[in-house]
């Protein structure tokens, strides 16, 4: 009988190809795509944030200095941090050559190109916020201090988003 056992044509037992990683199951191809979905979903949330940042820190800033203001009623004082405020804000958001060397008629006209008219009575070059340019050198400069900080107000407010313009 052994015989002819080793005369049968019998080959080896073969076993299958291991399982390769390629393709991947479907449930693989969910995660992959859900976690693209979080990542482009995260990274318009950041880009929306930091995107207003500027408007948020120019109105936080202009919050302490109306505080300021209320508590010791200097409206010298009050126009000089306003200036300072306005001319950080202008060369944080526009180009720094455009915006830093402005003075006077000059500064103010590029205030008033900023805001949006139909929102506010006053203007930088003919109404209150004139005294930008005068009162933290004058002491006997008459500053309406209420109608200066909403023009300032409706200036950061009016400020485009975005990045630095060209």
């Amino acid at each position: 009988m052994t015989g002819q056992l080793d005369t049968l044509p019998l080959r080896d037992i073969h076993l299958p190809d291991p399982i390769s990683w390629w393709p991947l199951a479907p449930g693989w191809w969910l995660l992959a795509a859900l976690l693209l979905t979080l990542v482009a979903l995260s990274s318009l949330l950041i880009h929306l944030w930091r995107r207003g940042r500027l408007r948020r820190e120019a109105r936080s800033a202009l919050e302490q200095i109306q505080n300021s203001y209320r508590q010791q009623g200097n409206a010298q004082r009050l126009a000089a941090d306003l200036s300072v405020l306005l001319r950080r804000i202008a060369i944080s958001r526009y180009p720094q050559a455009q915006v830093a060397g402005l003075t006077d008629s000059e500064w103010l006209a590029f205030l008033d190109r900023g805001i949006k008219k139909n929102k506010i009575s006053g203007s930088f070059t003919q109404g209150v916020g004139r005294v930008l340019t005068e009162a933290p050198y004058r002491l006997d400069a008459k500053v309406d201090a209420e109608g200066l900080l909403t023009l300032c107000q409706a200036w950061i407010q009016s400020l485009p988003s975005g990045s630095k313009q060209p």
